[in-house]
């Protein structure tokens, strides 16, 4: 122990480092705490419980396998068991900009687990009782822990966060499509008037965008399951036993839920970041689908005088610091930045899946922090967008009343008196301030009964063709 108040002294292979005292970690995580003063970002919970899980199923399966002594291994479990609970998150401490391999934040773990284990064995901390890479580490590598850890917390997140805001997303749209039903309105193509469209139908459509959005995710989602553990170094297999990856991830997935299984070519599996990659084209495309979701409701809703007006939003708080009694759409402004930064995340994680040189992919740090950030934020996004803005939502009258008044109704006579003269109504009404209907009883020798059947918006509103009855 080192004299120096407050630090003991830990080796690695380098030698000497002083570390914290009271420090779970070691050496080789001091080093990487002085090389990366960078951010001040770390990984999140989700993916520091992966890793607690990985660490204690593999000393598990090392000891089933004979190559682990019984005592070290549960002493390992016990304390990767804290890890993945929580109890340590402030014993990791490397920033997320780091080795790109990660290998600084795989030895974080693997030194605060030997340390706890060894202090749990009746040892020291520092005391190599347990060490982090012949005892912690066996049969693992870096290059295959983290895209294991990035995988397995992914999915995780995914079924845990976002799959059920997204479905609750869904769910509201669907329920005010249901209450919107009876709102018949102009539909608006190019930002101009089209022929009428029930409310309810344009929020069925944004209940099906955010359906399809979680559909795509799940497939994608599917290729995480398949992980990299078991190539250790360069996809070899080296120093670990060949039942190693199988077993551990049958423990996985009986202590998660998920379907983790090793993959069938560990050249790909670690030498790129293929799925990550998919993973957040999907990501980016719901995030794209629920901005334009958020955009379509602040449009409706602005005014209320001289807007559209069509959509009373939930009032949450006051919209100005200057104008007394001004509401703005915050909820959905909300939601539109955290699309924004999804968008930018994937393009982060685009640039990183291009990182993948021969047997090993080198941004995998950031491509994990930021998958992981996009699901996270997007899921509170979309929930709070449902809880707090969707499901107050209420439709104004402003949509009915200036269905008469749209030019797009016109729409209706093309099929009767074809698209020419319907076209010559529609621009006369424009010009001249009057309805369609009205410039048509004078230009058509249609009844009022076949301008009514013609002009009904509600008929509109469905397939079907009219044509005049000789």
């Amino acid at each position: 122990m080192s004299e120096a108040k407050g630090t003991r002294t830990e080796r690695d292979s380098m030698g000497p480092v002083e570390v914290p005292e009271e420090a779970y970690y070691g050496a080789s995580t001091m080093r990487a705490v002085l090389n990366f003063p960078i951010s001040g970002l770390r990984f999140p919970r989700r993916f520091i419980r992966a890793l607690g899980l990985i660490k204690g199923s593999a000393a598990e399966v090392n000891a089933e396998l004979g190559l682990l002594e019984p005592q070290l291994s549960e002493a390992i479990v016990r304390a990767a068991e804290e890890v993945a609970e929580g109890r340590l998150d402030d014993q990791f401490v490397v920033d997320v900009f780091q080795t790109g391999s990660g290998t600084s934040t795989n030895m974080n773990a693997n030194e605060v687990i030997a340390n706890r284990a060894a202090e749990l064995l009746g040892g020291q901390r520092g005391s190599k009782l347990v060490h982090p890479n012949d005892h912690v580490n066996l049969g693992q590598s870096s290059n295959d822990v983290i895209p294991t850890a990035i995988h397995l917390s992914a999915l995780l997140a995914m079924r845990e966060e976002l799959a059920p805001a997204l479905s609750a997303l869904r769910a509201s749209l669907a329920a005010k499509a249901e209450e919107f039903w009876p709102v018949i309105k102009t539909g608006r193509t190019h930002l101009q008037d089209a022929t009428p469209i029930r409310l309810g139908q344009e929020f069925q459509g944004y209940a099906g965008q955010v359906a399809r959005a979680l559909r795509r995710l799940e497939r994608a989602a599917a290729e995480l399951e398949e992980v990299a553990l078991g190539g250790t170094a360069v996809g070899t297999g080296l120093n670990t036993h060949p039942l190693f990856a199988a077993r551990v991830c049958e423990r996985l997935s009986a202590a998660t839920g998920l379907a983790v299984r090793e993959t069938d070519n560990h050249f790909q599996a670690q030498s790129n970041l293929d799925a990550v990659v998919a993973f957040s084209g999907a990501l980016r495309a719901a995030a794209i689908a629920l901005l334009k979701i958020a955009n379509d409701i602040s449009w409706l809703g602005s005014g209320p005088r001289a807007g559209l007006g069509e959509l009373a939003l939930p009032e949450v708080q006051p919209g100005s610091s200057i104008m007394p009694g001004k509401v703005n759409p915050v909820i959905p402004e909300a939601l539109i930045q955290v699309c924004a930064q999804v968008i930018g995340n994937d393009a982060t994680i685009a640039l990183a899946g291009q990182r993948s040189f021969f047997e090993l992919n080198t941004m995998m740090p950031v491509a994990g922090y930021n998958l992981l950030q996009s699901i996270e934020l997007l899921a509170a996004a979309a929930r709070n967008f449902a809880e707090r803005c969707v499901d107050g939502l209420q439709a104004t009258q402003r949509g009915p009343e200036l269905v008469e008044k749209g030019l797009g109704i016109a729409t209706g006579l093309a099929p009767i008196i074809g698209y020419d003269a319907a076209a010559e109504i529609a621009k006369e009404a424009a010009s001249s301030g009057r309805t369609v209907r009205e410039v048509a009883r004078e230009r058509t020798g249609l009844s009022d009964e076949e301008l009514e059947r013609a002009l009904d918006p509600a008929s509109m509103t469905e397939p079907g063709l009219q044509r005049r009855e000789d």
